[in-house]
């Protein structure tokens, strides 16, 4: 028996390298050999825990590509799987051949025949068999050892090819699954339109519909609550970056230790924990949109390695010395005044000139003149689906009530409002249509008139003779007040976690530290040592 060919291995290593779909490389595989060494039937099988899957073969019955060989009910396979080199079978062996009845050449109980089995090893674990038939007795067994290893070898690296190729298109859709479904979980959450019709809001769209298409970076301001992520949405869909990813991060909710390697990713042992390679949010969004809400809150030692990808669009992997480019735009968005913080020294100045190419500011609700109908209507029926009510709606004087507001929390807090008014009048009300009136507004607004409702007149007189500026300022006291006394009562329920009073408040932690921060509460801890 002749040595396999230097123009085999030739081709064997083409093989591996080539873009060959798996079935084609195995073929050529299993072609080589029975070139290489007259058999009559050889097969690859791929070891799957206890059993052993078929992957190619030739010289058996198709129908053999269905079967799973368990290893312990097949002695010669468990020989084979125990052993580190190739193993020949004795023409006379006595035990039982896995393929009998399979071979093409012979119908029925296989005679007296070759039978050879070439252990795949990949790292010293075993990864599959290459097993071959003869008719002929005998004929494998003078075929060199080289041989033999070099095509148990090349068979190896065909099957782990093809093992990682697969593996890697599977994480692939896996990683393409998760980014689709994040992206249009960003796209619906809590609605895809920004709704208004006031001047401020109207010369807002303009200015969307005008940056969108660029590929600007855009820092969009606002107090919280107005909706600055709705404005990111509404830019990335009216992107030419549409189709692409649109990944959200939340740089306040992020442990200052873990911000990079959220950003950029890691590398398995860069760090303690490190247990596994992680893709960072810039990869996942490479092709599309990625959006850094809370920008303001990211630490000074991250922000030089932002403004590197706001540069050459160029990102280090944590562990990883190479550099690797992406393609993302960056949206940013911010509760601060950045120009105050640069001052400060809080923000870098160059990333706060990258990251506003063109800043776009959200208008608080406040300014938004006539928009608060339109936002209640549509709160009001998101309400009635989520609460399964035939029919929700709100009474003329509690339009005007909502109106008299300044919404401090913005169009977030007039959902909120709605919310809880509706749950009240659910309540409250014993007919399928439900109303919400100014008494279940009340617990809300408390700085509002519940007794009377609102006199358009009266309000004009106010504003004529200037008492209206003392109502506002009490007005905002009382919100304070009732603010601070909410919290200071979810925080004593809560044994003092701010985290828990956060979720319970359905609100970022983040900004419920700065809320409570201004109005004054805080969380005293001390050690009591009683005496024995």
């Amino acid at each position: 028996m002749s040595e396999i060919s230097s123009s085999s291995l030739i081709e064997l290593a083409l093989d591996l390298t080539n873009s060959l779909a798996t079935k084609d490389r195995f073929e050529r595989l299993l072609s080589t050999v029975r070139h290489t060494i007259a058999c009559d039937a050889v097969v690859l099988l791929h070891v799957q825990g206890e059993f052993l899957k078929p992957l190619a073969l030739q010289g058996l019955t198709k129908e053999t590509l269905g079967r799973r060989f368990e290893i312990a009910a097949h002695p010669r396979f468990e020989q084979l799987c125990a052993s580190s080199i190739p193993l020949r079978f004795a023409s006379d062996c006595p035990l039982n051949d896995p393929y009998d009845g399979l071979v093409l050449a012979h119908a029925g109980d296989l005679p007296v025949h070759a039978c050879m089995g070439l252990p795949l090893l990949s790292d010293n674990k075993l990864i599959g068999l290459l097993t071959l038939d003869s008719m002929s007795p005998n004929v494998f067994d003078d075929i060199p050892k080289r041989t033999l290893d070099i095509i148990a070898a090349m068979s190896a690296a065909t099957l782990k090819t093809a093992i990682l190729l697969q593996q890697l298109e599977q994480h692939s859709k896996h990683n393409q699954q998760v980014v689709a479904e994040l992206t249009h979980e960003a796209l619906v959450k809590d609605g895809g339109e920004l709704i208004g019709e006031s001047q401020i809001m109207l010369k807002l769209k303009r200015e969307i519909n005008m940056v969108a298409a660029s590929n600007f970076s855009i820092l969009i301001e606002g107090e919280t609550g107005v909706g600055k992520e709705l404005v990111a949405r509404t830019l990335h869909r009216q992107s030419s970056r549409c189709d692409g990813p649109l990944v959200y991060v939340n740089c306040a909710a992020l442990p200052e230790s873990l911000i990079e390697s959220e950003l950029f990713g890691h590398v398995k042992g860069a760090f303690t924990g490190a247990d596994r390679n992680r893709v960072g949010k810039f990869n996942l969004a490479s092709g599309g949109t990625i959006f850094l809400d809370e920008i303001g809150e990211l630490p000074l030692a991250v922000q030089s390695k932002l403004l590197r990808v706001l540069q050459n669009q160029e990102i280090q992997v944590v562990g990883k010395d190479a550099i690797e480019h992406v393609d993302v735009r960056i949206l940013a968005a911010t509760n601060r005044q950045l120009k105050v913080e640069v001052k400060a020294g809080r923000f870098r100045a160059d990333l706060y000139h990258r990251l506003s190419v063109y800043p776009v500011a959200v208008p608080p609700l406040r300014f938004r003149e006539g928009d608060i109908s339109l936002l209640t209507g549509y709160f009001i029926e998101l309400t009635r689906r989520k609460l399964g009510i035939s029919q929700l709606t709100l009474e003329a004087c509690a339009i005007d009530m909502l109106n008299q507001y300044d919404w401090p929390g913005n169009v977030r807090e007039l959902e909120h409002v709605i919310s809880r008014a509706a749950l009240r009048a659910r309540n409250d009300c014993v007919s399928p249509i439900v109303r919400i009136g100014i008494n279940h507004l009340a617990l809300m607004l408390p700085a509002a008139k519940v007794s009377e409702p609102f006199d358009a007149d009266a309000k004009s007189e106010a504003q004529d003779h200037g008492p209206r500026m003392q109502g506002e300022l009490n007005l905002k006291q009382q919100t304070d007040d009732f603010q601070r006394k909410l919290i200071l009562q979810i925080l004593t329920q809560q044994n003092g976690n701010w985290s828990a009073t956060a979720k319970q408040l359905q609100m970022d932690r983040a900004n419920l530290n700065r809320l409570a921060k201004r109005l004054g509460v805080r969380v005293s801890k001390s050690i009591v040592v009683n005496a024995t």
